[in-house]
């Protein structure tokens, strides 16, 4: 049995990348760009458990395989031949082939991937599968999103603006959707380490509020109001969304939080936001999307075990019906899934920057999780396999009136 043959069944016989395995066999065009190395037979025992992509992540994450050239690259060459979709017949060849392997090393799981327990989206559960990806190290992602602190898809005013630019613009795009004026009151749900609580008050003068399930993300927005004087404006708890106290707000920013709602779930969150605020106010929701209605909602195994555990994508058409139906009107709409490639790119050179300090850090396997993840989501939104939209609603007041203009946001 030849290393490389069994990957090249694997990844398909005509895929554009040369295949290195530990007992020297080789397959795959000698000029290809970039080349995968299957260091220990542990890679091919993953195989039998996990026979596509989250077999060979697992394998990658471990150092069981190596990548030579840019992963990137790898990623786009092995795009078109579909990991995901083994059929159950190679499937099973595989497994008799590799059986003896397996049972001889029987590799568990790597210890990264999340495990949260209790009912799905309840708080608790809720709080454990954000504490698995955020309340990892603050200093991490300083490193990776650079000063802004923000995880979330950036708006790019050209191809060659900063990453900082960008961030900047999507939030200024925000504030202007919902109309933010001195003196108006912002909840901002999901709101990370504060990037849009923060730009709400310091240029547009409004009474921001913050929630996040994570801990550190809270600890580290809360230092950064109060090192730029905003702590009169300005405020960030650790809290559930559906703790807060406080009503009537002016507008709601919701950046990256669907995601981790759940379908079943959506009712009671738009319900909930549409709650919050006062008659005639906003709702700007920002989140990744399925680019089509389908079935099967659940993310790629990989990003569910490791990045996002519990996270599921919907369509925008199903988001703008949810959203709808809880008493939204909807006033705009718009596809942002090229800016979240070019924020993806940024992201990952960040981490190449600093790649032996991250390593330091947070140890090689979630660096090398990280490295994956950025650049297979990259592609991703390329490929339009995801997107990324922002809906924007307003809640009607007396009589329909929406206090919209008559042309603009």
């Amino acid at each position: 049995m030849r290393v490389a043959d069994v990957f090249a069944g694997v990844i398909g016989e005509n895929a554009p990348v040369r295949v290195i395995g530990y007992d020297g066999s080789k397959t795959g065009p000698d000029d290809a760009e970039v080349a995968l190395r299957v260091e220990s037979p542990r890679a091919l025992a993953r195989l039998v458990s996990a026979p596509g992509s989250l077999g060979l992540a697992r394998a990658y994450v471990t150092g069981e395989i190596e990548v030579e050239g840019d992963l990137f690259v790898a990623l786009s060459a092995l795009a078109d031949v579909t990991l995901h979709s083994v059929s159950r017949a190679e499937a099973a060849r595989m497994v008799r082939r590799l059986l003896p392997l397996w049972l001889k090393h029987r590799p568990s799981p790597p210890d990264l991937e999340a495990r949260p327990r209790g009912r799905l989206h309840s708080k608790r559960r809720d709080s454990q599968a954000i504490s698995h990806h955020y309340d990892v190290s603050n200093t991490f992602y300083e490193w990776v999103l650079g000063p802004s602190m923000t995880y979330t898809c950036a708006v790019y005013p050209s191809a060659t603006s900063t990453l900082e630019e960008a961030q900047a613009t999507k939030y200024e795009l925000v504030a202007n959707k919902l109309d933010l004026q001195p003196g108006m009151r912002l909840l901002d749900v999901g709101c990370g380490w504060g990037g849009m609580v923060m730009h709400a008050a310091a240029e547009h003068g409004v009474k921001a509020l913050g929630v996040t399930l994570s801990r550190e993300q809270a600890a580290w927005a809360q230092a950064a109001i109060e090192r730029r004087g905003l702590g009169d404006l300005a405020e960030v708890r650790h809290l559930d969304y559906r703790d807060v106290p406080e009503t009537n707000f002016d507008a709601v920013s919701s950046i990256g939080l669907t995601e981790h709602i759940g379908k079943s779930q959506l009712p009671s969150y738009f319900g909930f936001l549409h709650g919050k605020l006062r008659a005639e106010g906003r709702l700007l929701n920002h989140c990744i999307t399925q680019p089509r209605t389908t079935s099967n909602r659940k993310v790629d195994p990989f990003i569910g075990r490791y990045v996002f555990p519990d996270g599921q994508l919907e369509s925008p058409g199903l988001l703008m019906t949810e959203m709808n139906d809880a008493g939204f009107e909807i006033r705009h709409e718009e596809n942002l899934r090229e800016h979240y490639a070019l924020t993806l790119h940024a992201w990952g050179a960040n981490l190449e920057e600093h790649w032996d300090e991250a390593v330091a850090e947070v140890g090689l396997g979630r660096a090398r999780v990280w490295r994956l993840y950025m650049a297979a989501c990259a592609l991703g939104f390329e490929r339009d396999n995801i997107q990324l939209h922002q809906m924007l609603g307003v809640k009607l007041g007396a009589q329909g009136r929406s206090g919209m203009p008559l042309r603009g946001w």
